[in-house]
């Protein structure tokens, strides 16, 4: 970076809570980004980070790390605006404080990021306009329930749409700001500052392939119970709504009204979310084959079961066994 080059400004948002990873991720991606530019393309515009509060001062992260911050007012225009997430990121979301911040900063600036549960701040600051977002997986159906002018799609690593992108869980905070950098710089850039932070550039697969099974709603007792349990005890059954239905001593259409009320989803998306959880649990844990885990575990066929985990995880049932096996 030449001394007349004006750097790009990124504010960082932080607030008493924050994930620490959501914040110091990028900012070490932004930083690894300038000593590349600095090396290598010493003409081109670099990055100047700044991580501000509402009111200044030391904040504590939910790991109980202290970080200094700089208040808000009196900060110049920035270009970029982050807003970390983390376990205070809902209750941040109802402080008008950190709201007005957020609002004073994104005056000006040409992008607004958030990382995991950052959004949460974002949209309560009318920052995100509708936009489709991500956030962590285990926050994405609060998040829509919260919010829901946004398009909340829980399974990319990050999302760009318009001047907002928006990041998945924690460490997708990182992947998010290499997709910056690279859409700053170029991919070159973005590809040694990945290869230092022992990174892929493109993460293989989705967020879902790290979700475990999050379960909303379930029956207390009664026939709906009784075929919830069929169902996990043996996901490789035949799990047909007329079979189940029959299994409990209702109708069909019965059946299916009750176990939608009391499960909050269908019978249908009940089995395949249960085969799904069990073929992951397979692959993790055992050392059986995909075409042996396929019928096990209601499948059928390895190609069924492979297209479906290409379609639900953005991986391969090969592929995920090699990112999530437990050793033994």
């Amino acid at each position: 970076m030449t001394p007349t080059a004006t750097p790009h400004r990124v504010a960082l948002l932080a607030y008493d809570g924050i994930q620490g990873l959501d914040l110091v991720g990028p900012l070490e991606v932004f930083a690894g980004a300038n000593t590349v530019l600095r090396h290598d393309h010493p003409g081109r515009r670099g990055y100047e980070t700044i991580v501000v509060s509402a009111a200044g001062g030391a904040l504590e992260t939910e790991s109980h790390l202290s970080i200094n911050t700089e208040p808000v007012a009196g900060l110049d225009a920035v270009d970029t605006l982050v807003i970390p997430g983390g376990i205070a990121a809902p209750a941040a979301a109802d402080d008008p404080d950190v709201l007005a911040a957020a609002r004073a900063l994104v005056d000006g600036s040409t992008r607004v990021v958030t990382v995991c549960t950052g959004t949460f701040v974002a949209a309560a600051a009318g920052l995100l306009d509708g936009a489709r977002v991500s956030t962590h997986w285990a926050r994405a159906e609060a998040l829509r329930r919260r919010f829901p002018d946004l398009e909340v799609d829980a399974d990319p690593i990050f999302i760009h749409d318009g001047r907002v992108w928006s990041s998945a869980g924690v460490t997708a905070g990182i992947d998010l700001a290499l997709a910056i950098v690279e859409h700053d710089h170029g991919a070159d850039v973005a590809q040694i500052v990945a290869r230092w932070l022992v990174m892929f550039l493109r993460r293989p697969g989705g967020q879902t392939q790290f979700a475990t099974s999050v379960w909303s709603d379930r029956a207390d007792h009664g026939p709906i119970r009784d075929a919830q349990d069929a169902i996990d005890a043996s996901p490789g059954d035949d799990h047909r709504v007329a079979l189940l239905a029959a299994r409990v001593g209702m109708s069909e259409r019965h059946f299916v009204r009750r176990f939608t009320d009391d499960v909050g989803v269908s019978p249908a998306r009940y089995v395949a979310a249960v085969r799904l959880e069990a073929a992951k649990r397979s692959l993790e844990t055992s050392a059986d084959t995909v075409e042996s885990i396929a019928r096990h575990c209601g499948f059928g066929t390895a190609e069924t079961m492979r297209r479906t985990f290409h379609r639900r995880l953005g991986a391969s049932p090969d592929q995920y066994r090699q990112r999530f096996r437990v050793a033994t």
